[in-house]
């Protein structure tokens, strides 16, 4: 990109033509590749692409489907080892973010950002943090608003806050400054929920005296450890990269039944593990054709995006296996729920929120959960294909006030030459 001296570029889908289109000529092969994939990528209506000139750090904002409102969906801090990965997992999480959104009722689209982790910096460095994140928040301004950024792995509050210094286009900003903060916490609750749906689905009782095995002990699991506990769990065995991390999480937890190991970015043991339920909360496609009949456990249920590697090929795998999967996105929509209304103003017990944890309401995530986990039994589906579908119909439905806004965002973007 430097070498062609490209700052900017985007790939789009023309419904026309039915093809990507690249905003650069040099790119052509990129926007053919994306054009002719049949796993991820879903007739994406736009991809937004800059580089950070100061730290050589490749931004994107990814939108899937904006039919229901603006593409909503957080911003990924992560290491890349190649295109394909940065792609792929941008083209995977905004169109997971479109299906959470749909079944979560609310209108917004589906979109993520991510950044490409520059492996010769220091993450740590706060000064560095805030000159990166500042320029995702006028990169995330450039565009006009057909994507809202957010909180996710590897983003913080303070990164947050950074972000907000330059662009009006962003949810999870602290609390100080009016927002609803890190949604982590209510991420977690709503696993849990779905982790109770799944208990109750199986006829397995409740949360007590089960055995929970957690891959990564992060902002989401962390808070879901406490969750479990307090409902009478056994047992929590948890596992992660980071050794500090660990240690903080096991003085939070000193007086609980909490096992923890420290693994190596590759290890996938803590699936393995003799337990009820394996909640990933790490990275997403970790449910595959390797790691699926090593798993013990009755259900997977847990905070991580995009779990299934292939979602019609590995769902079937654990259907046939005998394991009940509660769909990543039905489940973790707590946190885009936790900010989708800052803009509403905040109120005690806010209906617009503790609705979704509610046993009763129809779209809560425990009878979401329920619902797809009976129409998958009685129609011999695995249960992601059915949450997939009900997801995928909905998203159909077109905002009620500003209509497929978002697309004319991205075509108004493209007639006055954003790239160039």
């Amino acid at each position: 990109l430097k070498r062609n001296n490209i700052h900017r570029f985007s790939l789009v889908y023309d419904k026309s033509s039915k093809q990507v289109r690249a905003s650069h000529t040099q790119l052509t092969e990129l926007a053919e590749f994306v054009s002719h994939d049949q796993r991820d990528f879903m007739q994406h209506e736009g991809m937004m692409f800059q580089v950070n000139e100061e730290y050589d750090v490749l931004f994107a904002a990814f939108i899937h489907k904006t039919n229901r409102g603006q593409a909503s969906g957080g911003l990924r801090y992560w290491q890349y080892e190649n295109m394909e990965d940065f792609i792929r997992d941008g083209m995977r999480l905004s169109k997971g973010m479109t299906r959470k959104n749909a079944l979560a009722s609310l209108w917004w689209g589906g979109g993520k950002g991510l950044m490409a982790h520059n492996p010769q910096l220091d993450k740590t460095d706060q000064k560095m943090r805030e000159r990166l994140y500042k320029d995702y928040g006028r990169f995330i301004t450039s565009i006009n608003g057909c994507y809202i950024t957010a909180e996710d792995v590897g983003t913080c509050e303070q990164d947050m806050a950074n972000i907000f210094t330059q662009t009006r286009f962003t949810t999870c900003i602290p609390a100080a400054v009016g927002g609803s903060g890190n949604p982590s916490s209510a991420t977690a609750l709503g696993v849990v929920h779905g982790m109770e749906a799944a208990l109750t689905f199986l006829q397995m009782g409740t949360l007590a005296g089960k055995t929970i095995a957690i891959q990564g002990m992060g902002h989401v699991a962390e808070p879901m450890i406490g969750y479990l506990f307090e409902r009478g769990a056994a047992k929590v065995i948890a596992a992660d990269i980071n050794q500090a991390l660990i240690n903080k999480v096991k003085h939070k937890y000193q007086a609980y039944n909490l096992h923890t190991h420290l693994v190596d970015i590759d290890d996938k043991s803590i699936l393995f593990e003799d337990c009820d339920i394996v909640a990933p909360c790490a990275t997403g496609a970790i449910l595959n054709g390797e790691t699926i009949p090593r798993i013990k456990a009755k259900i997977i249920c847990g905070a991580a995006n995009n779990q299934l590697k292939d979602s019609t090929a590995d769902g079937q795998l654990l259907k046939d296996s005998g394991i009940t999967y509660v769909p990543d996105f039905l489940v973790n929509r707590m946190g885009i729920v936790n900010c989708a209304d800052e803009q509403s103003g905040y109120i005690d017990n806010d209906p617009f929120f503790t609705r979704h944890l509610d046993r009763e309401y129809q779209y809560s995530v425990y009878q979401t959960a329920l619902r797809v986990l009976n129409q998958a039994q009685q129609s011999n589906k695995p249960p992601a294909d059915v949450a997939i579908k009900i997801a995928d119909e909905l998203s159909e439905e077109i905002n009620p006030i500003y209509g497929h806004r978002g697309a004319k965002i991205i075509q108004s973007l493209l007639n006055n030459n954003w790239a160039s």
